[in-house]
């Protein structure tokens, strides 16, 4: 059997980038995998910033299925409201408290609602995968990480982030996302900078809200929120650089 050829693909410029490629090069591409991270199952609130999903499933879907790409969609059962609501620690000094908020570096995010319906949805395949990552030339330390079943096409191909960029614009698909920042990824992450934060608080204050009011969970591991600092000591850093203090 010959492998299955999967993109995944965050619809940030290096994934969509990879896609391109592969059409433009008649690389294999049997379909590309999306995996959604929920903020609220139950209210159909997505993790990622709203303009980018909404973009995602109005125009970048519909035209890649135009462009002969077919894209799955996976989620997890579970979602980020769930590690305040139900997910106990069940041993060490944390023992009965609840995950609550993510530990910069160590996303339990990450890892449960993004890459585990991943690997479960790989599992389906008796044939080899192989993966392309939107990894791109100017990235040696990422790529460096590569395993053995994933292909930076970027990197093949000799292009770099700005390259890639501008592939997606030629296309006209580049998600709105980058009109105001650099990054997309879930609107809770600690990684993001301070002006993103201000930016989304600004744009989307009842999900902020909705944050600030998780903040409130009794009985959480931790409240630290951006590599130790609590959501309240975020949201006064904000208020502070509106003041332009």
């Amino acid at each position: 059997m010959r492998p299955i050829y999967i993109a995944s693909c965050s619809f940030g410029k290096d994934s969509i980038a990879t896609i391109l490629l592969a059409l433009e090069h008649n690389e294999p591409l049997d379909r590309a995998l999306f995996s959604e991270v929920m903020f609220d199952n139950k209210c159909g609130i997505s993790g990622e910033i709203p303009e980018h999903i909404n973009w995602i499933y109005d125009f970048a879907i519909p035209q890649l299925a135009s462009m002969g790409v077919k894209v799955d969609v996976v989620r997890s059962e579970k979602d980020y409201v769930w590690f305040f609501q139900n997910a106990v620690r069940c041993k060490g000094k944390y023992q009965g408290k609840l995950y609550g908020f993510p530990i910069g570096g160590k996303c339990i995010i990450n890892r449960e609602l993004k890459l585990g319906p991943i690997r479960s949805y790989l599992r389906q395949f008796d044939n080899e995968i192989i993966q392309y990552v939107g990894i791109a030339a100017d990235e040696p330390l990422r790529l460096a990480r590569l395993k053995g079943n994933q292909v930076s096409l970027l990197d093949k191909y000799g292009y770099t982030e700005g390259m890639a960029k501008e592939l997606c614009q030629k296309y006209n698909l580049l998600s709105p996302i980058y009109k105001t920042g650099n990054r997309g990824g879930c609107f809770f992450c600690p990684n993001s900078g301070f002006s993103a934060f201000k930016r989304f608080r600004e744009q989307h204050p009842d999900l902020w809200n909705s944050l600030l009011q998780l903040a409130k969970t009794p009985n959480l591991c931790s409240y630290g929120f951006k590599y130790g600092m609590t959501l309240e000591e975020v949201n006064a850093k904000l208020d502070s650089m509106e003041k332009g203090l």
